[in-house]
């Protein structure tokens, strides 16, 4: 198809070329837009928060609060070696972890630093035993039935709660099907023999009737400790953004009253 004319001017379109015009100039664009989804600098800084309501997501929203300019893309993986292996990839440039699992300690190539410890809380329905106190101690919740379904061995979480029964001899149940937070609120709101774990900053909403207790736990407190993990050549610019306002924003860590895994540590 014939697209341009010689004259004694130069070129000029012909009525064909003018149809077509419009459209390779947004083939040119979209083809502008594809490289600078892939090269470094120019595409959105792509994290993992494990969850839309989880401490992780909360730290990330402070950060786009802090640094609007700064493009994101959020992803929810499931666990750390599949976000490992998307780190070392490319396919993601960081990710909010417990930072190892015991027995398999990370790549020399993957760094991590600790940014938050969250305490957990104890959730119960409105007629639990311990639904009425401001606070519960470990000790107090010996006996006492924490149903948690959905931990699956050999993710971290699995190994920080492992670590939790056997320190303080907990009953941590994980029996059934996990079919989402709305399900085991639900669940725990109905069933006076029941509570879960939350950790303090899962963002959480159930319907007024429920009457759910969010109650923190003490003597000593079980934290979870979140750390980021990236890859030590990641050449993304906002990437030291990112861990030079986590680092300003970070609390302390360890700190007296508290328990953590001793492998909650990172490199």
């Amino acid at each position: 198809m014939r697209l341009f004319t010689r004259t004694p001017r130069g070129a000029e379109l012909t009525i064909d070329g003018q149809a077509f015009l419009p459209h390779a100039r947004e083939l040119l664009r979209v083809a502008e837009r594809a490289v600078a989804s892939v090269r470094t600098g120019r595409r959105p800084l792509r994290v993992d928060v494990i969850a839309s309501r989880g401490a992780a997501t909360g730290l990330m929203r402070g950060f786009h609060r802090a640094h609007p300019e700064i493009e994101l893309d959020v992803v929810m993986l499931f666990d750390i070696e599949t976000a490992v292996a998307a780190i070392r990839s490319g396919a993601i440039d960081a990710s909010f972890r417990a930072v190892a699992v015991p027995g398999r300690p990370l790549p020399e190539d993957i760094e991590s630093v600790r940014v938050l410890d969250e305490p957990l809380q104890l959730l119960t329905g409105p007629a639990h035993a311990l639904a009425g106190t401001r606070s519960v101690t470990v000790a107090q919740l010996l006996g006492h039935r924490i149903w948690m379904p959905g931990i699956v061995h050999g993710i971290e979480w699995a190994a920080y709660y492992d670590d939790l029964i056997a320190e303080f001899g907990l009953t941590i149940e994980t029996t059934g099907p996990n079919f989402g937070s709305d399900v085991l609120l639900d669940t725990v709101a109905d069933n006076p023999a029941l509570a879960t774990f939350m950790g303090e900053q899962t963002r959480l909403v159930w319907p007024a009737g429920h009457g759910l207790r969010r109650i923190p736990v003490t003597d000593p407190t079980p934290v979870y400790p979140h750390s980021l993990l990236w890859h030590r050549d990641n050449p993304h610019p906002e990437l030291t953004t990112l861990r030079a306002h986590l680092a300003a924003t970070a609390a302390g860590h360890n700190e007296a009253g508290t328990w953590t895994p001793g492998w909650g540590t990172p490199r």
